[in-house]
């Protein structure tokens, strides 16, 4: 079922959601993309390849992060699936991990001290240890398996 009600379904797991704004919300969004962007530049340095990019999201209410793949790319459970056949060959396991992107609730106190920790000093060991510990945290939250639990 793609649509119901002449309305398009689309899943809250992947990325590129959209949601009605108002002039006042879109405004106050791009002022917080500009605030955070050096977070999330330096979260991106951080974790490396684990994630495609560090973006600030707005469909998160309570949780400071969360990991969503592409629009067209495995979810959660599908990469699980993959993971556990019996007769996957390890050559191919690259393709099996889904490009995954974190989008970090800028409204979250998490988020906003680390920001203020971060603009202090980005190369603080506690900043590190943060971000990989959203991160790890946001894996676990959003149905993904850890590498090394």
């Amino acid at each position: 079922m793609k649509d119901y009600d002449d309305k398009k379904l689309k899943s809250v797991t992947k990325e590129g959601l959209d949601m009605d704004e108002t002039e006042d919300e879109k405004k106050k969004r791009e002022e917080e993309k500009a605030k955070f962007e050096s977070l999330c530049k330096l979260m991106k340095d951080i974790l490396g390849d684990k994630v495609e990019k560090v973006v600030l999201g707005n469909r998160i209410d309570e949780s400071p992060c969360v990991l969503v793949t592409s629009e067209y790319g495995w979810s959660a459970n599908m990469e699980r699936i993959m993971k556990a056949q019996a007769l996957r060959d390890s050559s191919t396991s690259g393709y099996m991990v889904s490009k995954k992107t974190l989008e970090l609730n800028p409204g979250h106190q998490i988020v906003d001290e680390l920001r203020k920790k971060a603009e202090v000093d980005q190369s603080d060991k506690t900043v590190k240890d943060l971000v990989w510990l959203m991160y790890e945290t946001a894996i676990l939250t959003s149905g993904f398996s850890l590498d090394e639990p």
